[in-house]
């Protein structure tokens, strides 16, 4: 019976780029015994676009192997992962310290004490300049283990209390970081669950998660990776709590304390990736274009910044993180049809990369895609992505794009003029913020207007109800517990085209401040 690609050893396989096979094959031919049965398996899994084991079967010449496939696969899976080590074994700080602390296990067996020594010499040079506390831990167990092997006899006390201070010094800031990643998780598993603080209760959540558990830190227990942690998680909190200022700054902070520090963090760009990408979003919330132009450019030189080859994962990140923020910044500024450009490009990367993006990207993207259409009047067109947000993938229903994606469908029925289709939805959306507890004060004024909407008699009493909305959205615009509303869809200059008749577009793109590229 076939099975998915959900098999181990075909996804692995799948993984690996030209020159991981190229090794693998030369890897294989050095052995002896199972080298041309690893190689058949290995070919005919590769040749497969998803994996069908029937087919497999049938592919294989060598009756024993289809006989005990399941062992096969799992003996091929264990040499893929031996060449994979081979090849990579000095393709990171953290792979070469680990090499060395093996090969300095080895010496120190065979009895050559001196040879280890000064292995374990090289890797602390090593970990030190790139602060791998725990790899320095290792090597101090054995220097420790060396110590006591001459009986202290090659030690004094001024040696061995050093010794013991920078132990204590290097697990200390192991403490810290441990300290400030539960910090920073616990935010996020906040954040990514629940949205923005949307109530008093949402906000003091937030603040007493890190109130206090900063403060009264030792500048030596502090590192590059727990300066990063700091700035991140203060970041985070503001955004959280819709202080746009306060997040910009740190997000900044992290910025020029990366650029600083480069060579620490040339093996982690994803972290400088996810700045980069958090900072031009803030900048476009608070509409300063010029901050977003200048991220954005730096976002682009990425590759080039941090010496990276081209790989399908950062080309994902790219187009990810770079066509969001375009469209973001079309329909903040009105650019509706320059948005409609890029939508055939985005459906591409859509579909292409369609396993490997997660479902709240692609639910930010079909939410972001209607808005396009949306503003560009294609109404049809914009129902069919909010249909797409709503019905076609799976995410949690209590997210804020759910919730935003649900509103968004009921503005295109009003636009549509769907009197039959409107009623079942507006009782749909009720129910749906009704059983999640999302009754605040935005998406009460937002149901009950459309609710008022469709019992108006005629033009003049919708206008007039349009304009009480727009009071209440210019009231809840300062309100910080609201405020995220407006990050999804620009509702007042929505509810002023209604009330005027004016076009929409037209009154986002007054508004907005964008300067010549």
């Amino acid at each position: 019976m076939s099975k998915t690609s959900s098999d181990k050893v075909f996804q692995l396989i799948k993984s690996l780029t030209k020159a991981e096979k190229r090794y693998f094959k030369v890897y294989t031919s050095k052995q002896a015994g199972d080298k041309n049965n690893h190689q058949h398996l290995f070919d005919a899994m590769d040749k497969q676009s998803d994996y069908d084991e029937a087919l497999l079967k049938k592919s294989l010449k060598n009756p024993s192997i289809v006989k005990s496939l399941p062992i096969a696969k799992t003996r091929l899976y264990d040499v893929i992962l031996r060449a994979l080590n081979s090849y990579h074994s000095n393709s990171s700080i953290d792979a070469q310290l680990k090499r060395t602390l093996h090969c300095a296990e080895i010496l120190y067996k065979k009895g050559l004490y001196g040879q280890s020594q000064k292995l374990l010499d090289s890797g602390k040079k090593l970990a030190y300049k790139y602060d791998k506390h725990t790899s320095l831990l290792e090597i101090f167990m054995w220097e420790k283990l060396l110590i006591e092997k001459d009986n202290y006899e090659n030690v004094d006390d001024d040696e061995l209390e050093a010794m013991m201070h920078e132990n204590t010094r290097i697990t200390k800031m192991i403490e810290v970081y441990n300290d400030f990643w539960g910090i920073k998780s616990r935010l996020f598993h906040i954040l990514n669950k629940r949205g923005k603080a949307r109530t008093e209760e949402g906000l003091t959540k937030l603040k007493s998660i890190i109130d206090d558990t900063l403060l009264n830190r030792e500048p030596e227990h502090l590192f590059h990776q727990s300066k990063y942690l700091y700035n991140h998680i203060y970041s985070a909190y503001y955004f959280g709590v819709g202080d746009y200022s306060n997040s910009f700054k740190y997000l900044k902070a992290n910025v020029d304390h990366i650029e600083a520090n480069l060579d620490k963090f040339q093996e982690e760009p994803n972290i400088y990736f996810s700045i980069l990408t958090n900072i031009v979003y803030v900048s476009s919330q608070v509409k300063d274009f010029k901050a977003v132009f200048f991220y954005l450019k730096k976002l682009r030189e990425l590759p080039e910044t941090m010496e990276i080859k081209n790989n399908e994962d950062l080309e994902i990140k790219l187009f990810s993180s770079a066509n969001s923020i375009e469209l973001t910044i079309y329909f903040l500024t009105g650019e509706f049809e320059k948005g409609l450009q890029i939508i055939p490009q985005i459906e591409t990367g859509l579909a292409l990369y369609e396993n490997q993006l997660n479902s709240v990207r692609k639910a930010f993207f079909y939410f972001n895609i209607a808005i396009i259409y949306f503003g560009a009047k294609k109404y049809n067109d914009a129902l069919k992505w909010t249909n797409r947000l709503l019905n076609d993938i799976d995410i949690s229903q209590s997210l804020d794009i759910y919730c935003f994606g649900q509103l968004l469908n009921l503005m295109i029925h009003i636009e549509l003029n769907n009197k039959n289709l409107l009623p079942y939805a507006l009782r749909s959306t009720q129910r749906y913020l009704s059983t999640r507890n999302r009754y605040f004060k935005f998406e009460t004024s937002f149901l009950d207007l459309i609710s008022k909407l469709m019992k108006s008699p005629d033009e003049i009493a919708a206008n007039e109800q349009y304009e009480v909305f727009l009071d209440k959205m210019r009231e809840l615009e300062g309100d910080q517990l609201e405020s995220s509303a407006f990050e999804y869809f620009d509702f007042i200059s929505w509810a002023e085209a209604k009330a005027s008749g004016r076009d929409f577009g037209e009154i986002v793109r007054e508004k907005a401040t964008m300067p010549k590229q």
